[in-house]
């Protein structure tokens, strides 16, 4: 499946995804339209001017809470990215019922919407976080990947496709460590929840290209893992602000040591390829789409943060800031 002459809806399209996902698909594809939902006008404008009023991009106001509008976006629309989500931990461990709208009635409101509008292929964005999750924000993405999953089962004979692709923190993204070391850098101090913690990296470009490509793999139902590599937060700090002073406040609520993108409970029912992992879903709906190639993982294997074979070095941590 190409991208070319496709009308592709971007749900959050104003976010960082968003942004850098219709860069890359406007400068390497040739979609018929890109439609942008989002509900802030100011940030869809700045947005406009930075790609200088490309016709194929079209700005929709707009909320996943709200279904009816969904519908109106997608009308003739043949993919959907839904990137939409409240994503911030402490905000949403303070404001729950608000996380629930968004990620899950939300989630629930674009599988609705993309069926009603004989979409051709949803794919969700999801998050290691989603996986054994101790927040609110882990719990809320862990039950959109069930919605998307069991999307397929409610869209029948309908056509439409669910998948997810779930990967670890986007290096630079709003909200995201590297921005917050860089203005702790500025004072001479820097603060570090725990020195062993470790997280899953991925450039923006590099979620994008993964992205896309899962669009071309997806049958419906799967959740796509790449393999990316591992950062320990001091090596992060010391690539940043080497002079700066150390200060340990301790683990945040809500948040752990290491991460896990796929669980060994998952790995049962997963493949192996060369640079992803595709957990498949274990509804009876999978068995007429099962993916060629791959292998089987072993009995109690876990892919997690601090185990991981990719480590990235001070030169890329480097090049990456």
């Amino acid at each position: 499946m190409t991208l070319d002459g496709k009308t592709i809806l971007v749900t959050g399209g104003t976010g960082s995804f968003g942004k850098k996902f219709s860069e890359v698909v406007l400068r390497e594809h040739d979609p018929k339209a890109i439609r942008v939902f989002s509900r802030g006008e100011l940030l869809q404008l700045q947005m406009s001017r930075h790609f200088d009023g490309d016709p194929r991009l079209r700005f929709f106001i707009g909320d996943v809470r709200d279904k009816d509008r969904l519908r109106r976006a997608m009308s003739g629309v043949d993919i959907v990215v839904h990137a939409a989500a409240l994503k911030h931990v402490p905000a949403c461990e303070y404001n729950p019922l608000e996380a629930i709208k968004t990620n899950i009635d939300g989630a629930a409101n674009v599988i609705d919407a993309a069926i009603d509008s004989g979409v051709e292929k949803v794919i969700a964005l999801s998050t290691d976080k989603a996986v054994h999750p101790i927040n609110l924000y882990g719990a809320t993405k862990l039950v959109a990947e069930k919605l998307f999953t069991q999307g397929n089962a409610y869209a029948g004979g309908s056509g439409t496709r669910f998948s997810v692709v779930r990967y670890g923190n986007v290096i630079g993204s709003r909200g995201s460590v590297i921005p917050l070391f860089l203005k702790q850098k500025e004072t001479g101090k820097i603060t570090i929840t725990d020195e062993r913690m470790t997280r899953f990296w991925i450039t923006l470009e590099k979620g994008v290209h993964f992205v896309v490509e899962c669009l071309e793999r997806m049958q419906g139902g799967e959740i796509f893992v790449p393999k990316i590599p591992s950062m320990k937060l001091m090596d992060l700090a010391d690539a940043i602000a080497p002079e700066a002073e150390r200060e340990i406040s301790g683990i945040r609520p809500g948040e752990k040591l290491d991460e896990i993108l796929l669980a060994e409970e998952e790995a049962s029912h997963t493949r192996e390829f060369e640079d992803h992992f595709v957990v498949e879903p274990e509804d009876p709906f999978w068995n007429s789409r099962s993916l060629n190639g791959g292998k089987k993982l072993p009995a109690g294997f876990r892919y997690t943060s601090d185990n991981n074979a990719q480590w990235l070095t001070s030169e890329e941590i480097q090049k990456m800031i």
